[in-house]
């Protein structure tokens, strides 16, 4: 979906060409739609650096459910989605770029460790609720030096809408399926339950995952406001990853939540990006 170009776009930074390798025609149809000047040039596994011109920055961030920390049964770097890593390390070879960086979750010690000796350079680890108020843990990679952070201390207080549509409140049989997870008001208005950690997180909403569309047991972002259940909207989300309000408003709603999940929290790209200025 382009967060690679949003935040380009916030420092102000001007690009020739844009390629992007994207399958998703979701993801492509708003992109498109966003910055109709992006050149789609399809599956990475088919991208040659003889047909490209001179690249100064290459981005990417392989597929994560493989390392992901939530998964019980990790294939890694053997799994059929997280294997397009080698893609990225091969076009890196390949093109030589002034610049590059790659995304990816929160892994094991010995995962990190065997991409930081492919990239050759040690995986950064950054928590998006330095930026936004999304708790989200995201190792970086890069040869971009990256410059202190400097907390901005948003809350999900300040993100939350308390006069949204009906239909993003929890059904009353759900509501009371929710009961033993034990809310606790800590004097706000608003608070968020974490299903997977069997806990409570104040202030900060959970990370936004492909699943935030739900409104069950699976569901990563719920939040009580006003004594009601519901899930995030659309635009929360959106403001949740640094994305401009109604940027996926294109695509049908599970959609919209599926690629904000998969996508980057723009504010930390920028801060990475701000070191090649």
């Amino acid at each position: 979906m382009s967060c690679g170009q949003i935040a380009l776009d916030k420092l102000g930074i001007k690009v020739d060409n844009y390629f992007a390798s994207e399958v998703d025609k979701y993801a492509m149809q708003v992109t498109m739609k966003n910055y109709p000047n992006t050149k789609q040039i399809g599956s990475v596994t088919d991208v040659k650096a003889k047909d490209l011109p001179s690249i100064n920055l290459l981005i990417g961030g392989s597929p994560c459910q493989d390392f992901s920390t939530l998964k019980f049964e990790r294939e890694e770097l053997r799994g059929s989605k997280s294997k397009l890593f080698y893609e990225f390390l091969r076009l890196k070879k390949e093109l030589n770029p002034k610049y590059w960086l790659l995304e990816n979750v929160q892994m094991k010690k010995e995962s990190k460790l065997q991409l930081d000796e492919y990239l050759g350079v040690v995986g950064v680890l950054i928590d998006s609720n330095e930026f936004t108020a999304q708790n989200r843990k995201r190792y970086y990679w890069t040869n971009i030096p990256i410059d202190e952070i400097e907390k901005k201390h948003i809350l999900i207080d300040d993100v939350i809408n308390d006069k949204v549509d009906e239909k993003y409140y929890c059904k009353e049989h759900q509501i009371k399926h929710y009961e033993p997870c034990k809310y606790v008001a800590k004097g706000n208005s608003v608070e968020v339950i974490d299903f997977y950690n069997k806990s409570i997180k104040y202030n900060k909403a959970n990370c936004i995952t492909p699943h935030a569309f739900r409104c069950d047991r699976s569901a990563t972002n719920i939040v009580k406001v006003n004594g009601r259940l519901r899930k995030l909207t659309e635009n929360e989300c959106e403001t949740m990853q640094g994305v401009p309000r109604d940027y996926t408003n294109f695509v049908a709603s599970g959609q919209r939540y599926k690629m904000l999940g998969n996508g980057w929290t723009v504010d930390v790209i920028a801060h990475i990006f701000s070191g090649m200025i």
